[in-house]
């Protein structure tokens, strides 16, 4: 059995990041579904397939909360977050082999890093842009994506519109300046230990300060 990894919201400041697990006998099992890095895909083709998906996997996913990744942080590094992220889905799944997709600029040290984080013995080939080189991380990839768009629409009902959550789309600048503003704290679906929201604050406390003087 071979399972692909990936993850979707590592970058971002808003919501959890989704780390995905599919496991498959072969390959060969997903070729007819035309399977593509998932940013790559609309998001109701990213649907389709993940329904696809479902019938013909087995998946496993981990969602780490905005306010669990900031307490990790202050022991490790994002990588190293990730990795372990990784690990537990393929202590999950039970594969043989994982093709897992390198988030260190080194992915033969990366790789080595989420092996040394199993309690079992499986082969982990790590690789750059593998949603792009194997179909079953290219699986992996949809089905973090999917979920992780889920839960970015249902805070959305509860915030309004928060956008991406990356700190790249003005609309989640816009609700992040809007919200520390009126509330004079982060919420608690954004990372606090992001640049994006130390500069923000940083911004507004001096534009308040400025108000007094």
């Amino acid at each position: 059995m071979i399972c692909g990894v990936d993850e979707a919201g590592k970058g971002a400041v808003l919501g959890p990041m989704i780390i995905a697990g599919v496991l498959v006998k072969s390959e060969n099992s997903l070729s007819s579904l035309g399977l593509k890095d998932s940013k790559l895909l609309t998001a109701r083709r990213r649907e389709d397939l993940y329904e696809k998906i479902l019938t013909m996997a087995k998946i496993h996913t981990i969602s780490i909360d905005a306010w669990k990744i900031d307490e990790c942080r202050k022991s490790m590094t994002m990588n190293e977050i990730t990795a372990r992220g990784h690990a537990g889905v393929i202590e999950a799944l039970s594969p043989s082999v994982a093709y897992v997709d390198a988030c260190d600029v080194n992915a033969e040290r990366y790789g080595k890093t989420v092996k040394g984080l199993l309690k079992r013995e499986c082969r982990v080939l790590s690789e750059h842009k593998a949603e792009s080189k194997f179909l079953v991380v290219a699986a992996a990839s949809i089905i973090a994506k999917v979920k992780r768009d889920r839960i970015i629409d249902q805070i959305s009902e509860e915030y309004g519109n928060i956008g991406s959550g990356y700190p790249s789309d003005p609309k989640t600048i816009r609700f992040l300046e809007s919200y520390i503003k009126k509330y004079k704290i982060h919420p608690i679906i954004s990372r606090y230990s992001w640049n994006t929201v130390i500069d923000i604050k940083s911004r507004l406390s001096q534009t308040s300060l400025g108000e007094y003087l």
